[in-house]
This record gives structure tokens, C-alpha cells and sequence, in this order.
């Protein structure tokens, strides 16, 4: 018996011993490169999982920040396997204030067949409006794609995950936003670039750590860069500013950013260039004027003076911004006190809504080119985000899933496991980028994908012609409510008034 059990034994530990060399040495999925052998039993719980929770756990509906069929949607879509979900909608529909529902046409528009000339296997989207010509921009451009990643830093993102986020760009022809963390070699795969500059100018900063515009022109003209984006505030921490924990700072991060190594670097609350919206508009058209590229501004939405000024300010056409990203407290790849997760800064829609009036109501919001961010990367929420009158949607956590993140909430630590949000080099070596490069332009492309079914689906063949006529709000008392009406548009606003 003895003899038997230590055989046995030896079996196990051999096959113990290959598994964890063929998880080593494999690439398609970090979590088994970084966490041999035990890596295993997340996928038998994630197999297992749909009937254990019929007993014990959530439903698929509860989590947060992102529920299991959101999460399993964008884990299938990136992978293109079967995102379909069966036996019907696990929604309770008529007790759930504030659900929307999309009004599909009673004619919708038929989708091009796979063997006419008109159908697309890459289901582009461009954008509806050139970004740049309202302010006559010389390097103005129309965006290839209404879909595009968001701003995350390299520092806070690990160089992996930046470089797949670059190179699914480019294979989905797609704009990635850089973060406020600078300008990386991890960013130059070949995708067109967003420059966003926080309060810290990281890669666009003197000795001092001011604002240096002689080398912002210098880095924007060595790199793809297509426009450039002024933060003001973000989702996660909306007037705190931006901390990297030290841990994070390599001497890679510390050289990209000037910034020393061993402690953390913060991004102040407020920029130093500007104070008020009339040297904000200053320093944009600063900006536009030495790189010829289209500059806008992003910001979570709180008090709300910022946008009648900056709204007023716009409507006699000497200055301007060339867009507006406006992030939903709903939002979050960065860390932050939960109080301000929590309490600071509107919801998207309700956000998005305030800011959006502002230029309509004043006829300038054809002017504009609108971004919606915060928990929009799935079909339905991108749809009402067109109607509410974005011509953009930026996608960040969804982005980061489709490239190997499990919401294991370590973001802040250093010890993310799938080598996304770590500067830890055995973790990060666990994500290859070439492969989750693929899986990033897989998401995007379905997303764009279900996107233009949708608009068929309404009877319109651009997301943008969308309004929220198309949308009805439901209540609990078996009442549905035009979203139009809930949001106090009035009539064609939240459509360009033409496709240019």
C-alpha cells in the first residue's frame, strides 16, 4: 500500500512538474504564467461557477464595479467566441426604475450582406465630425472609429498591457488615449495616440516640473500623436488629483515622467497654467497655435458654472476647445478615497446631459466634438450615450479585460495578477502582448459590430444619428417615459445636424 501511495505520489508531482513547464512557457493566458498549476482552479470555479450560483453567491447581475455577464460578454467578444446568452433576458424589466429600453423601427435597415460590396469585416464606424474644423485646425482629422481606449497611464498600466493597447489600436484602427502619465516606448506599435496632459505635464515639463512648450511640440511632432487632451478631473478621484504609488515608479516611469524614484508622485488637484476658464481657453489656443493639432479638455462633472462660462466664452468663435471628454463618477481605473468613488462627481448620463444643453442650447454644439466615458464599453450604454449627444465613446476598464484583467481590485497595490496594472516584472511578463493585442481589437470590433446593428435596428445607419427619441426610460409602475422627456432635450438635440 505504502509502495502504491508513494507511486502515486511521484505520478503527481511529474505531472505537477509539466503542467507548471507548460504554463511557463505558455502565453495565451497570464493568470497559468504567473500562477502555475494553481492557476487552474480559477478556470474549473470560473467553469463550475454558473451552477454553484444558483445556490450560493451573487446572481450575474450583482457585482460591481462590473457584473459576471458583463465581464463574461467582454471575455467572449475578445476572444471571439460565443457572446450570446440564452433562455432569455435575466433582467426583471417591469420592477426596474431608470431601465432603458432602445425602440428598434418597425422597418429596420437590412445589414449588408457578407458577399456584397458594402459589407465590412471590419465594421468601421468614423467618427461624425472632423475633430479640428470648427477652429480651423491645420492638422484636424476625422476619427476612423467612434470606439477608442481611454486614457491609462504606462505607470499605472504595466509596459505589456500599454503595448497591447497600442498595438489593438492600430488592428482596430482605433485612437489610444496615452493617460496623463506621458509618452512611453510602450506606446509606439504603431497606434494613433491622444496626449492627454494632467496638472503634472509629464513629458511635457522643465527641470522645475512647469509646463514646457517648446518640448511638448518637440515629442507631439516625434510620435503619432493626433490630438491632445487637457484633464481637469477624472471619474475615480474627481478633484483630487492623481497619485502613483511608489512602488509603481521604475526608473523607466521615473525617466518618462521626471519624476524620482522612491515615493509617490502626485499630480496636483489644480493646473498651474490656468485658473479660470478664460486662461483655460488661453492655453488651449496656446497649444492648437504651436502643433496645428486639435486640443480639448476632459473632465468628471460637479459644479456646473465651469460649463455655462466655458459654453458663453465659445459662442463668438474666437476661442475654443476642439472637444470635451466627460467622464461619469461611475468611473475608475484609478484608485482613490472611497468617499470620493463613492460621493464626488455625477453619473455619466446625468453629467453628460447638463454639460451637453449648455453648447445646444447656446447652437454651438456642432462645434464640439462630444466623448462619453465611464462604464461604457457594451452596446446598449454606448447607444444611449449617442443619443444623449455623444459622437465618441472611450472605453478603459473594458479595455483592460479584454486584454487579461479579472476585476481582482489590486490596481493600486502593485500586485495585480494578470500583469495589467503592476510594474512587478514577474507578473507582468505573464501578459503577451501580441495576444491580447488581438483580443483588444476583437472587443472593439464587436463592440463597433453591435453598435451598427443597433442603429439598423432604429432605422438609422450611423450610432450618431441615434437620439434619444429612440429611447424610452421605464419605471417601476409598469410606465415607460420618452428619455427625451427624462433628460429635457429638446428636438434634434443629440444628432450632428449633418454627416459631414
Amino acid at each position: 500500500m505504502a509502495r502504491r501511495l508513494k507511486i502515486a505520489g511521484l505520478t503527481a508531482g511529474a505531472a505537477a512538474v509539466a503542467v507548471s513547464a507548460y504554463d511557463l512557457r505558455q502565453r495565451r493566458h497570464a493568470i497559468l504564467r504567473n500562477f502555475p498549476v494553481l492557476g487552474h482552479a480559477r478556470y474549473f470555479l470560473e467553469e463550475v461557477g454558473p451552477e454553484l450560483r444558483q445556490y450560493i453567491v451573487t446572481s450575474n447581475t450583482e457585482e460591481r464595479p462590473f457584473n459576471r455577464e458583463q465581464r463574461r460578454w467582454i471575455y467572449a467578444s475578445s476572444k471571439q467566441e460565443n457572446n450570446y446568452f440564452a433562455f432569455g433576458t435575466s433582467k426583471d424589466l417591469e420592477t426596474s426604475p431608470n431601465y432603458f429600453i432602445i425602440k428598434h423601427a418597425p422597418f429596420p435597415i437590412p445589414a449588408p450582406r457578407p458577399d456584397s460590396p458594402e459589407f465590412d469585416d471590419r465594421y468601421r464606424i468614423p467618427a461624425a465630425k472632423v475633430m479640428g474644423a470648427a477652429r480651423g485646425r491645420s492638422k484636424a482629422f476625422r476619427p476612423d472609429s467612434v470606439i477608442n481606449v481611454s486614457a491609462m497611464s504606462y505607470g499605472a498600466l504595466s509596459s505589456n498591457a500599454i503595448a497591447a493597447l497600442n498595438q489593438g489600436a492600430k488592428v482596430a484602427g482605433c485612437l489610444h488615449n496615452t493617460g496623463e502619465g506621458g509618452i512611453s516606448p510602450h506606446h509606439q506599435h504603431g497606434g494613433d495616440l491622444v496626449w492627454q496632459l494632467g496638472s503634472g505635464y509629464f513629458g511635457a515639463r522643465d527641470a522645475d516640473g512647469r509646463f514646457d512648450l517648446d518640448q511638448l511640440v518637440e515629442t507631439a511632432a516625434a510620435n503619432p500623436v493626433r490630438a491632445i487632451e487637457i484633464k481637469l478631473s477624472q471619474g475615480a478621484k474627481p478633484g483630487l488629483g492623481g497619485v502613483l504609488p511608489a512602488a509603481k515608479i521604475t526608473p523607466e516611469v521615473s525617466r518618462i515622467r521626471g519624476v524620482p524614484q522612491g515615493k509617490d508622485c502626485i499630480s496636483p488637484a489644480a493646473h498651474p497654467e490656468f485658473y479660470d476658464v478664460d486662461s483655460l481657453l488661453d492655453f488651449v489656443e496656446r497649444i492648437a497655435d504651436a502643433t496645428g493639432l486639435p486640443v480639448g479638455i476632459k473632465s468628471a462633472i460637479g459644479e456646473s458654472s465651469l460649463w455655462t462660462e466655458l459654453a458663453e466664452a465659445m459662442v463668438s468663435g474666437e476661442r475654443g476647445v476642439d472637444f470635451i471628454t466627460i467622464d461619469g463618477g461611475e468611473g475608475g481605473t484609478g484608485a482613490g478615497p472611497l468617499v470620493f468613488t463613492d460621493q464626488v462627481a455625477l453619473p455619466f448620463k446625468v453629467g453628460f446631459s447638463r454639460v451637453y444643453k449648455e453648447f445646444a442650447q447656446r447652437g454651438i454644439a456642432d462645434r464640439v466634438v462630444f466623448i462619453g466615458s465611464g462604464k461604457l464599453g457594451f452596446p446598449h450604454e454606448s447607444t444611449l450615450a449617442f443619443g444623449l449627444g455623444c459622437d465618441m465613446v472611450n472605453v478603459a476598464r473594458e479595455a483592460m479585460m479584454a486584454i487579461g484583467c479579472i476585476q481582482a481590485q489590486r490596481c493600486h497595490t502593485g500586485k495585480c495578477p494578470t500583469g495589467v496594472a503592476t510594474q512587478n516584472p514577474w507578473l507582468v511578463r505573464g501578459l503577451d502582448p501580441e495576444l491580447k493585442a488581438a483580443r483588444l481589437a476583437n472587443y472593439v470590433l464587436t463592440l463597433r459590430k453591435d453598435l451598427l446593428a443597433l442603429s439598423r435596428a432604429c432605422g438609422v445607419t450611423h450610432p450618431a444619428l441615434i437620439s434619444l427619441d429612440h429611447v424610452d426610460v421605464l419605471d417601476d409602475r409598469f410606465g415607460a417615459t420618452s428619455a427625451r422627456a427624462i433628460f429635457g432635450y429638446e428636438p434634434g438635440w443629440g444628432v450632428p445636424s449633418m454627416l459631414d
